[in-house]
């Protein structure tokens, strides 16, 4: 037997103990694969059982071409495919690996594309709905549905100042540093045409999708509708809230929503406190942006933001865009379905450069303690997990005391049985226990001046056991 992560981890895998006698079911996986994210079909293994039959005389290198023949002769338009032969467990498969199209939509050459361009969803192959099917059709003629023209709406002048001089604005607004701020520039009409929000009909300059997204607004699915839950799933409302108008005002109030619904505390900084969020704020306003930017506009749904007890959901409507799958999002790569919308909101310092969000993202999760953020692609959307302190700690609970008791036994074996050597022992396990802690919190909890603790802590930072991170008041000591 033989599981599918054998043939890659993070590919779609299909098992055929045969080719089907009705070629259109092998085929159905071989154009869904083309059609989405690529994937692999492998002849000789059973599906139900993954029992390991190989292809027993058949030569690998005549049924190869077969098969080749096969697909290129019945799909349209041309399917690029490496068909070749791997031994498992002692016998020989035939591994028909399908790359990610580029022109699609992919189908039966005899048939419709509406009947027969199939995709993968939930690891099925399936028939392209109409939306995912216009999706395909404006890929593979490498048009971006936002820059094409709002056809029956005029061009008007006075709407396009006014969406530069706000757009502007928010830049400014965005940036942290005045060095950011002079490098901001005017936001012209010529520019909203070069960035795709303005279009040509004949002479005219005209609206496209993406000019009314960010002004009207009057599409009946482009809002983003925001719940808190009372516990952790979906029984219970405690408020919720539907935003419409210009996308990056919808941007604006679902974020506003979400701190306000999240737990914020104080940090001390030197003489100074600060309010510091559960949640790494700036990481969750970009998973919110990244729905904003890369949704389909085609499908007839709505970005949904749930707040539960333990976690913070997005989900966004329309498939990975461009041949993406979830492991190659997570490094980084980006491919943008809206690069209009994209263009603006990188001018207004909404998101930073590209394909660095959903990495950075993951790295302040775990900065912040917090268990690492889930991707997942389902049905027509992609939903995004941030989970919250509370199910963190839940999770890491019985890992931090098998931590805390490692560091005990540590600590036991190094320090002495004398007084000096006690006060080492209740200062190692009180840090332990805390993660960090700083000398004046040392020296409440054990009842010993503060120069008596600094005096311990130098004695335990030279002995390898704790280390000082930060400068003056704002210092702390942690375990090694």
């Amino acid at each position: 037997m033989v599981s599918k992560e054998y043939f890659g981890e993070n590919k779609e895998v299909e098992f055929k103990q045969e080719i089907p006698s009705k070629h259109e079911k092998f085929l159905k996986d071989i154009i869904a694969f083309a059609n989405t994210s690529g994937g692999k079909s492998i002849i000789g293994i059973v599906d139900e059982t993954k029992e390991v039959v190989g292809i027993g005389d058949q030569s690998p290198f005549k049924l190869s071409d077969s098969i080749s023949s096969m697909i290129s002769d019945s799909c349209t338009p041309l399917i690029e495919t490496d068909i070749y032969p791997q031994s498992v467990e002692g016998k020989t498969v035939l591994v028909v690996e399908v790359f990610p199209g580029k022109h699609r939509p992919y189908y039966l050459a005899n048939k419709t594309k509406e009947d027969t361009s199939y995709v993968r969803v939930n690891g099925t192959s399936r028939p392209a709905d109409s939306v995912t099917l216009k999706e395909l059709e404006l890929e593979g003629a490498n048009l971006s549905y936002d820059s094409m023209q709002e056809i029956g709406v005029e061009f008007d002048e006075n709407k396009a100042l006014e969406l530069c001089r706000v757009v502007k604005e928010i830049a400014l607004s965005n940036c942290e540093t005045e060095d950011e701020k002079l490098a901001v520039k005017d936001m012209t009409i010529g520019k909203l045409e070069d960035m795709g929000l303005l279009c040509r009909s004949g002479r005219n300059l005209a609206p496209t999708h993406a000019f009314s997204l960010m002004t009207d607004n009057h599409s009946r699915f482009a809002k983003i509708q925001c719940a808190l839950f009372k516990g952790n799933d979906r029984d219970i409302f405690i408020d919720k809230k539907e935003f419409e108008g210009p996308i990056y005002e919808q941007l604006s109030d679902a974020f506003q929503f979400i701190l306000k619904h999240i737990n914020i505390g104080a940090e001390v900084d030197g003489l100074y406190s600060k309010n510091v969020y559960e949640l790494p704020i700036k990481s969750i306003r970009e998973l919110v942006a990244n729905a904003v930017i890369h949704r389909s506009y085609l499908a007839e749904s709505k970005i949904q933001v749930s707040i539960f007890d333990d976690r913070i959901e997005v989900v966004s409507p329309g498939m990975l865009y461009g041949g993406m799958d979830i492991a190659t999002m997570k490094t980084g790569r980006s491919k943008c379905r809206n690069q209009a919308i994209a263009d603006i909101f990188q001018y207004m310092h909404i998101v930073e450069a590209w394909g660095t969000g959903i990495p950075r993202v993951i790295t302040s999760c775990k900065q912040y303690g917090l268990q690492e953020p889930v991707f997942e692609e389902f049905g027509d959307g992609i939903k995004a997990t941030v989970y919250r302190l509370q199910a963190t700690k839940a999770s890491d609970k019985r890992q931090k005391q098998a931590t805390s008791d490692k560091n005990k036994r540590q600590a036991e074996k190094i320090i002495g049985k004398d007084k000096t050597a006690e006060n080492k022992e209740v200062i190692v396990a009180y840090i332990t226990a805390q993660g960090n802690a700083k000398t004046s919190e040392i020296a409440e909890h054990i009842g010993l001046s503060q120069p008596r603790v600094r005096a311990i802590l130098s004695e335990l930072a030279a002995e390898g056991i704790v280390e000082a991170e930060g400068e003056s008041r704002a210092r702390y000591y942690k375990i090694r």
